[in-house]
């Protein structure tokens, strides 16, 4: 892969793709800041460098046109804050008066382009709209992994103009899930979790030639334990997907790799705060209930097969863990990743909601920004963001 410091960058105008799609308020304040944070290894290296960084990215959806609660004002005064030296925010990415404030950069300085989904160019990998944004840099760099899976023009589009190379969160969110992906000891396991079987075939049909063992927990469990002929009550299931899991189940027994599915599982009789709920074994769900979270001798023998691991894929929640009630079999999975002293990989918003709550971000080997992105590069794809730092053009 080729790196931000496999080429030149100094007093050159240095094209960024960062992903500053942080969560806000109605006011626009930022919630959380943890993608700026993560982008300014790159941004102080080019400044160190005395390139001329001009950053662009993306916040929110607002589908190619003007939305005042989108702008990157904000986000510009946090990460000036970040970088304790003024960042710039221009007032569009495109156009005569963006490029005459490029044209009077001095090295150093850094400015945030507004918005690119303002344009629908942008989405559309406009040819026309890329080349615009291009003509702004000598070079290109991508750090942003977390929008690498979309072949929109700052992310794929300026690759056919420019050199382009990984920054330094790209470079390591590749390496890191590449390492686990790639290893050869063992036990390697992947824990797969969330609502929907749909969300991650790809996913759970790749680990079956890549690790020794498959946890599956959440709402997703629930497909696989009616395809094993369990009663599930009203608990979230995708019927036209049991022969798919059913597939998959024999598949893994053929490969002998093992397939743990819940034991026991915390029931509800309806999904609020105050429902009536009980832990039950697997087999004894009572009609109408939902199941909400696995139960503790599932955790504990998921632990078990966790503490043996040698390396760890974990994506999504084991329960509806945004009732505090239904968050323990989450909680003692995290707890237990963190134990284990396994190369342990971690992707999926919800998986990262529950370690932040828990304190457990620095007991994780690799926590992964890129939701949508780490999910679709754990399932084999090519992402056109990470083809393009290895010196391939991506054509979707």
């Amino acid at each position: 892969m080729r790196g931000l410091k496999d080429i030149d960058v100094k007093g050159k105008r240095v094209l960024v793709r960062v992903d500053f799609n942080v969560p806000t308020d109605k006011q626009g304040n930022i919630l959380d800041d943890a993608r700026i944070k993560a982008s300014l290894p790159t941004i102080r290296y080019l400044i160190d460098q005395g390139a001329k960084v001009i950053l662009m990215s993306h916040l929110g959806r607002p589908d190619g046109k003007v939305v005042e609660a989108y702008r990157l004002d904000k986000v510009a005064q946090h990460l000036s804050t970040l970088l304790g030296q003024e960042v710039k925010k221009l007032p569009d990415c495109v156009g005569k008066e963006v490029e005459d404030a490029v044209a009077q950069m001095q090295p150093g300085q850094v400015v945030l382009l507004e918005n690119v989904r303002f344009h629908a160019g942008e989405e559309k990998n406009d040819p026309e709209f890329a080349a615009q944004l291009a003509a702004l840099g000598d070079v290109f760099v991508n750090d942003a992994f977390g929008t690498a899976h979309r072949a929109h023009a700052s992310t794929a589009g300026v690759t056919r103009y420019l050199p382009s190379a990984a920054g330094f969160l790209m470079e390591k969110e590749v390496k890191m899930l590449r390492s686990v992906m790639e290893s050869s000891e063992s036990p390697r396991v992947a824990i797969i979790g969330g609502a929907k079987v749909s969300d991650k075939m790809g996913l759970l049909q790749n680990m079956l030639d890549k690790v020794d063992a498959i946890i599956i927990g959440g709402g997703m469990a629930n497909t696989f334990l009616k395809a094993e002929g369990y009663y599930i009550g009203n608990s979230l299931c995708e019927d036209k997907l049991l022969d798919f899991a059913r597939s998959l189940l024999k598949q893994a027994e053929e490969k002998r790799i093992r397939v743990l599915l819940p034991v026991d599982v915390v029931v509800a009789d309806r999904l609020a705060a105050d429902a009536q709920s009980r832990e039950v074994k697997v087999d004894q769900v009572p009609e109408g209930w939902i199941i909400v979270d696995i139960g503790s001798e599932t955790a504990r023998l998921f632990g078990e097969t966790i503490k043996s691991a040698h390396n760890i894929i974990w994506n999504g929640p084991m329960g509806v863990y945004e009732y505090e009630r239904f968050a323990r079999g989450t909680e003692e999975v995290a707890r237990a990743v963190a134990a284990s002293g396994a190369v342990s990989v971690v992707g999926g918003g919800d998986s990262l909601a529950i370690i932040a709550r828990l304190g457990l971000e620095d007991k994780m080997t690799h926590i992964s920004t890129g939701g949508g992105a780490t999910l679709e590069f754990l399932e084999g794809k090519v992402l056109p963001g990470v083809a393009s730092c290895e010196g391939y053009q991506f054509v979707g």
